[in-house]
């Protein structure tokens, strides 16, 4: 599931992939943007901002490529292309030497590279960003004290990076229920630095991990372990499927 920590690696990639190297074919096949061809315009940089990711081209005035997995989207590099059904491909970028493709990506869109931050302008302090406040992300998640917390560490205007897996593992390691009012936790600067830590330790891996052990089946505290033993009290973790985000938790551990 894509989360911040996967976009922040994936602009990594691309990066490597085609910083300072130009274009040789630019296919979009988004209709809106059929018709826009970047073909000889130089890749300047990549950089992701929570979940969304950039690809600015061709100088200050030139274009931005900005895109958002969503649910299923990826960016994948060479040979790894090859193994996608090509319905499934948004946009193929090549230079001399390497071919990305933008693979089911829920947003695809070409904007003017001067204006491209407004797209997200709207989103709260970005967690594996340089400009991480975590003063300003405490104050977004105070901000609404009835607010359940799972559902406002969602909130990309809280804070950009927290997904469904990263939510449900914070409420965990914190104590607190998914359902609790953000007005009961008992110190939000410490929930965000949380959040902070994990996404960050999570910059770089390929397979997740939020409990310290990066063995298989034993990465994570809570998500997706309906009906088996929590790690730390062995009582079985519950789920509830019923909002718009599955949630998993706790009953002993969180109160």
């Amino acid at each position: 599931m894509p989360e911040g920590d996967t976009v922040f690696r994936a602009a990594a990639k691309l990066r490597e992939a085609l910083a300072g190297k130009t274009l040789t074919r630019c296919d979009v096949r988004v209709p809106k943007f059929a018709t826009v061809d970047l073909t000889g315009q130089v890749v300047d940089e990549v950089l992701s901002r929570g979940k969304h990711l950039f690809i600015r081209v061709g100088g200050d005035a030139g274009a931005s490529i900005h895109s958002h997995l969503k649910m299923d989207g990826a960016w994948l590099l060479g040979g790894q292309i090859s193994r996608v059904p090509a319905h499934k491909i948004r946009i193929i970028l090549e230079t001399a030497d390497s071919r990305a493709a933008g693979i089911d990506l829920g947003v695809l869109e070409i904007l003017d590279r001067q204006h491209d931050m407004d797209a997200v302008a709207h989103l709260g302090p970005d967690l594996l960003g340089s400009d991480w406040e975590p003063g300003v992300a405490r104050a977004n998640l105070v901000a609404d004290p009835d607010r359940p917390l799972a559902e406002t560490l969602l909130d990309q205007r809280v804070m950009a990076g927290v997904g469904n897996v990263f939510a449900n593992e914070l409420c965990f390691v914190t104590g607190y229920l998914p359902t609790t009012p953000v007005a009961r936790v008992k110190d939000p600067l410490r929930m965000v630095q949380r959040a902070r830590d994990m996404l960050w330790l999570n910059k770089s891996r390929l397979n997740r991990v939020t409990t310290g052990d990066s063995r298989r089946g034993r990465q994570v505290w809570v998500y997706g372990r309906a009906g088996e033993p929590c790690r730390r009290c062995r009582t079985p973790i519950e789920s509830d499927r019923s909002g718009d985000r599955i949630t998993f938790w706790c009953p002993n551990c969180q109160r």
